[in-house]
């Protein structure tokens, strides 16, 4: 039973009209009315009873409200208390609210007065409630720490992960860009035996070929023109524990022979070095492309690919599990609300309405950003339509696409050339299931202008 089930009220004051009056006005509102005459009459019935709010005088012999307040913090009480406060001491009242108080009335005071300090406390109840609730249904649906989701397929995976964890098995992980692949190997590695050691990652696409040697298996002192001293690589540094190479597809051929004898012999020789090394690490990788393709186009070893693929673990896209968006939408609103200080925002019906419409070819992490660059825009504690940005609005229909922001009659030729760059790069990432690197190729642009131009039109 919650709160809202329980219309319990305590009213405590010591003057005797007020209560009466109180009890008499609160009970045609449907309220079950106690009364007390001091803060420690109170905090006894409050101790044996079960209170949904309390209306509580500031000013009272014995103990007043605010000591009332402390000792119901100190035993754990917890109904919303609104301090009444007479004429003149609002600062009081405010002091209260430091203290823990939800609200204040100011005495005289009115029944839609009342009325109203408490709808918006039991409106303030029922969310609190309902964030209980989907914190219980998270914890339920997902069983592996960051990852969310309600859906059958991803419940499978969750058992598949759960299954794999202890064993030192090699792991590959598909799935395209912004799925949560490095989220599926920190699963593996931290529900598995194990946990307590390193966990390295390390992106095979982001580190030129020249240095990518050296960065994975070290180097001695004088092995090339910079190496000053000797570097332990990060399969030492994952000694013990588990390495996730992430973007797999992307490793030079020169290296992909190194890496199998590391997966064999599971021994390293840093660059420059006569002796190896052992090394006890697990290997977990992951790529968004379709590595058969590659082995048939030779960019890829079979051999290596036969050794990493022990086990593949194939995450959905986030449009084959649509949903999972709202609860997804309630995760990245609350992790992100409570950094910026709105962790009451709530999004509209019809948002996430619009929100499950569209493809998301950026997956879970274009939603994120998504709903982070929403928090910043929304006013009113509501997120709505004109906080989506607008490749989202008109992806899912929400307005039509014009050559510029003057109308559709506007001759504008540099507002139409970027209308039509917009167009098109959502295009070309939706196409390439958000892989920048295959979209600038499709744009017939370079990498670095696509993240330029994503930047300048809020794409990013």
């Amino acid at each position: 039973m919650t709160v809202l089930d329980k219309k319990n009220i305590l009213v405590v004051d010591d003057e005797e009209n007020l209560r009466h009056m109180l009890q008499v006005m609160l009970k045609k509102l449907d309220y079950l009315v106690d009364t007390a005459i001091n803060g420690a009459d109170a905090l006894e019935k409050a101790r044996a009873g079960d209170y949904a709010f309390i209306l509580c005088d500031i000013k009272m012999p014995v103990m007043d409200g605010r000591s009332f307040l402390n000792r119901c913090a100190a035993a754990g009480i917890g109904a919303t208390v609104i301090m009444m406060s007479a004429y003149g001491s609002v600062d009081d009242a405010i002091d209260c609210m430091k203290l823990g108080a939800y609200d204040y009335i100011s005495k005289p005071f009115n029944s839609e007065e009342i009325l109203l300090v408490l709808k918006k406390a039991e409106e303030r109840e029922r969310l609190k409630d309902e964030n209980r609730r989907l914190r219980e249904e998270v914890g339920r649906s997902c069983s592996l720490g960051n990852i969310i989701s309600r859906s059958d397929r991803m419940a499978e995976i969750f058992r598949t992960v759960g299954k794999l964890a202890d064993y030192k098995t090699t792991v590959l992980v598909l799935g395209e860009s912004g799925t949560g692949k490095e989220l599926i190997a920190k699963a593996l590695h931290y529900n598995g035996a194990r946990k307590a050691a390193p966990f390295v990652a390390v992106n095979c696409g982001a580190i030129p070929a020249p240095l990518l040697e050296s960065e994975l298996f070290g180097h001695v002192k004088g092995a090339f023109t910079d190496a000053s001293h000797d570097k332990a690589g990060l399969f030492e540094a994952a000694d013990g524990g588990t390495l996730f190479l992430d973007e797999i597809a992307e490793m030079p051929l020169s290296l992909q022979v190194k890496l199998l004898r590391v997966l064999q012999e599971e021994e390293i020789r840093r660059v420059g070095a006569s002796v190896s090394r052992k090394v006890d690490v697990r290997v977990i990788s992951a790529t968004s492309k379709e590595l058969g393709a590659a082995v048939a186009a030779g960019s890829f070893r079979e051999d290596l690919y036969f050794r990493l693929n022990v086990f593949a673990v194939a995450l959905p896209p986030l449009r084959e599990r649509i949903e999972d968006v709202a609860l997804l939408v309630d995760h990245f609103l609350q992790k992100h609300g409570e950094r910026m200080g709105l962790s009451q925002v709530r999004p509209a019906p019809e948002l996430l309405q619009a929100l499950v419409r569209y493809r998301w070819p950026g997956n879970v992490r274009e939603l994120e950003n998504c709903i982070e660059r929403g928090l910043v825009l929304c006013e009113g504690g509501v997120l709505g339509l004109s906080c989506l940005p607008e490749t989202v609005r008109c992806a899912v229909g929400l307005e039509r696409r014009r050559a510029s922001d003057g109308g559709p009659d506007s001759l504008s030729i540099k507002k139409g050339a970027e209308a039509m760059e917009r167009a098109l790069i959502s295009r070309a990432l939706e196409q390439t299931a958000g892989n920048r690197t295959h979209a600038a190729r499709l744009l017939e642009i370079s990498h670095r202008a696509l993240l330029y131009k994503l930047k300048e039109y809020g794409l990013a």
